[in-house]
């Protein structure tokens, strides 16, 4: 048989791919047919219930449950007591996303580090029961000094977290804990150097708060464990490979002993790639011996699940008369919550990855508060330090009197061209997305009093990673796909289109399935925009393995060798005259007659994949502010983006307008508001302020496709890049709006008003 990388061959020319399809999921979510995280049930299910600290920072001295275990109705009650010890240390234990981490945050050891930490749980015969058992704990705690402010937890004399918590990256290294887990730097070229070079230079400092993904659907799981350990998890993730790994490796299981199904999801965005009530689920049911499903309400998602991190940040950018940047210097201080891996360093990397610059220096500093531990939220890190740079840079631009569109053109990396992080770029199109900014009809759109048009580029580097891949076919002419990565922005279309693309049938004979753990083989999650890119990798190599395996069973029915059959759009066909002469064979007729040429035909991909393609976008923004009350109002909004190639346009200008709107939010609206106790003062939507439809013009969007040469199909992820520039494309609308820049986030009707005051 061929192998699986001859079949594949670029393609220049599509049927399917590129075409907008109905979403296979769309009926079922519109009538409810849909099942959610929290839809699903099981016979004898308990209802499971989590105690959390009211405390920011506090020893727990003691937990008493009895008074909870004795109350009818409650079948099981979990604390730390229950949950293995895991291998202790000191700085190599405290590691981004490490299980001992991970466990700590799930249940609260010796200490609660955030007002939310989990203490204790119950599973129930009813939610009163639950809210009644929970009320009948006792802790006893003993209140410490906390702090929520990055800048004060880097302070010399902040309380500290963590004892065993050493900072990395420093030399010598510190003999005394502190909250600042790591210390990175990029360094290229000569700064110092660079900035005498300059005409003009700016510096300033930045703040942006912690926001929430704001995804509609809460956390939530069904976990049942039977007599002899196994145990059947439903949840709503972005992973259930990582949950089940996760969850083993806390409660001490094997993983064949865990299988995990992905529920459709309710958004995500980031925030469900993390572990927080699943191991706690699985704990309460293998105590009780029941099904235990546990649903976060509004006010756990706020104050337990991960936000993105909070950043402070120093900015400083030279440049000449002409515009040429000569020298950038920035230093990123991010809190991670509670516990180490904010994602500050891939932030920095971000910053100056559009410019070709050659002397760049950038310092970033990992900060531990008494905060919810981070999670992702779309190009994690990316947006709060793209915003400082590109303020920066829009600010240089108006001292040179330049178009801001024309500064970046002059600096616009290419191909060929070394990125400030290290890798050198393939084909880019960052040229291509400005070149489209300026020539579309918002960018001359005239602009009337107290308005202000905002340009920023944004990059992401994007991912590729583990993915496997099932492919079926049916004697009916039917193909069945099983994926092992959860579906949130419409990759079952995608993943149909190109297998259908392939091999050469219509997109409605193919339908997508979303496998669970025991299914098929690992799958890394639906994150770093690596699903359509990677996944469909995996897809396209599972249909040419079927493929070869049809060229076989007609060079069998032929009785000529199967290099002499090539399949050639749908139809299996002699390679030339030389080989005989036979009646194509069909995709149809192939599969109809494989009971009787050697059985099923099914195609089969695990890869790790590479090539996954830089992600490039320009925004471009007009805003009108009100200078009697602050308020500020988007006029038109307009995302340009290098897709490589759009499997599923619609899907792609969804992706784009997604993180615009999101991004609008975090640059106007948005943000964690903490007391002076330690305390999240607005832990849900009536006071976490997210934009809604009023609040959002049409948003235009470009779909630039410069096709990317790690894919065959030029594929390069979405999903990230939309919400880096939006921060600093509205900051900069809005500077230039009322003649003054605002520095902190969100941009708040009181901040422009003080501004204005100013």
């Amino acid at each position: 048989m061929a192998s699986i990388s001859s079949t594949i061959t670029e393609r220049k020319q599509f049927n399917q791919v590129g075409t907008r399809p109905v979403r296979p999921d769309g009926v079922d979510k519109v009538t409810g047919r849909a099942r959610f995280g929290a839809d699903v049930s099981a016979p004898g299910m308990m209802v499971g219930k989590v105690l959390r600290s009211p405390h920011a920072h506090a020893r727990v001295l003691s937990i008493d449950t009895s008074r909870a275990q004795a109350l009818a109705g409650v079948k099981s009650v979990v604390t730390r007591d229950d949950f293995p010890e895991l291998a202790e240390g000191t700085v190599e234990r405290l590691r981004e996303d490490s299980i001992y981490d991970i466990s700590c945050n799930v249940m609260a050891r010796e200490k609660v580090l955030y007002e939310g930490h989990a203490v204790a749980a119950v599973a129930t015969t009813s939610a009163s029961i639950a809210r009644k058992a929970l009320a009948l704990i006792e802790v006893e705690y003993e209140v410490l000094p906390h702090v929520t402010d990055v800048d004060a937890a880097m302070a010399p004399n902040a309380p500290v977290l963590h004892e065993t918590l050493f900072t990395r990256g420093v030399e010598p290294p510190p003999q005394a804990p502190s909250n600042i887990a790591e210390r990175t730097q990029i360094v290229v070229g000569d700064v110092a150097k660079g900035f005498t070079e300059a005409d003009v230079i700016v510096e300033r400092e930045f703040r942006t708060e912690a926001v929430h993904q704001g995804y509609i659907e809460p956390h939530a799981c069904l976990a049942s464990v039977s007599e002899d350990g196994t145990c059947d998890l439903w949840c709503t993730t972005q992973g259930h490979y990582a949950v089940r790994d996760t969850c083993a490796q806390i409660l001490g299981m094997e993983l064949s002993s865990l299988r995990v199904t992905a529920s459709e999801i309710g958004g995500g965005f980031g925030g469900k790639t993390t572990v927080f009530i699943e191991p706690v689920a699985v704990a309460l049911s293998r105590k009780a011996q029941r099904p235990v499903k546990i649903v976060m309400d509004r006010d756990e998602v706020f104050r337990a699940s991960g936000p993105t991190s909070s950043a402070s940040m120093t900015m400083k950018i030279g440049i000449t008369k002409e515009g040429r940047i000569t020298a950038g210097e920035g230093e990123f201080r991010m809190q991670g919550g509670a516990f180490p891996g904010s994602p500050v360093p891939y932030g920095a990397a971000c910053t100056f990855a559009p410019y070709d610059t050659k002397n760049v220096r950038l310092i970033s500093y990992d900060v531990v508060t008494n905060r919810p531990k981070q999670a992702a939220y779309r190009a994690p890190g990316a947006p709060m330090c793209v915003y400082a740079m590109e303020s920066v840079l829009d600010e240089l631009a108006e001292k040179i009197a330049m178009d801001p569109i024309e500064l970046r053109l002059i600096n616009a990396v290419k191909e060929g061209k070394k990125s400030a992080y290290g890798p050198t770029f393939g084909p880019i199109g960052l040229v291509e997305t400005l070149e489209e900014a300026r020539s579309h009809s918002n960018y001359d759109q005239p602009l009337g009093p107290n308005q202000g048009r905002g340009v920023a580029v944004g990059f992401w580097p994007n991912y590729g990673g583990a993915t496997s891949v099932s492919l079926t076919t049916n004697t009916d002419g039917t193909v069945l796909l099983s994926l092992g990565t959860p579906d949130i922005g419409g990759s079952r279309a995608s993943m149909c289109l190109m297998a259908a693309e392939e091999l050469g049938i219509p997109y409605e004979k193919v339908r997508a399935t979303i496998t669970d753990t025991n299914s098929l083989g690992y799958n890394d999650g639906t994150a770093g925009s690596r699903v359509t890119h990677s996944a469909g990798m995996a897809t396209i190599q599972a249909a040419c393995d079927a493929i070869d395996k049809m060229r076989d069973r007609a060079a069998k029915i032929w009785d000529i060798d199967v290099e002499a059959v090539v399949w050639d759009d749908g139809y299996a066909k002699p390679a030339s005259s030389n080989a005989g002469e036979f009646d194509p064979m069909s995709f149809a007729e192939i599969v109809a007659g494989s009971h009787s040429t050697g059985g099923p035909i099914a195609g089969h991909a695990e890869i790790n994949a590479e090539g996954a393609g830089n992600s490039f976008a320009t925004h471009v923004v007009d805003v009108e502010v009100d200078p009697d009350t602050g308020k500020v109002t988007v006029l038109r909004y307009l995302a340009v983006q290098d897709a490589g190639k759009a499997v599923h346009p619609s899907y792609v200008e969804g992706q784009y307008q997604g993180g615009a709107a999101q991004g609008i939010g975090w640059a106007l609206n948005e943000e964690y508001i903490y007391g002076d106790d330690g305390k999240l003062q607005n832990p849900g939507f009536l006071d976490y302020r997210m934009p809604v439809a009023s609040d959002l013009p049409m948003i235009d969007t470009i779909i630039v496709e410069i096709p990317n040469p790690g894919h065959p199909y030029g594929v390069r992820g979405v999903g990230e890049t939309p919400i880096v520039p939006p921060l600093a494309a509205v900051g900069n609308a809005v500077a230039r709006a009322i003649g003054r820049r605002l520095t902190e986030l969100p941009m708040s009707p009181p901040k422009i008003l003080s501004a204005l005051e100013r």
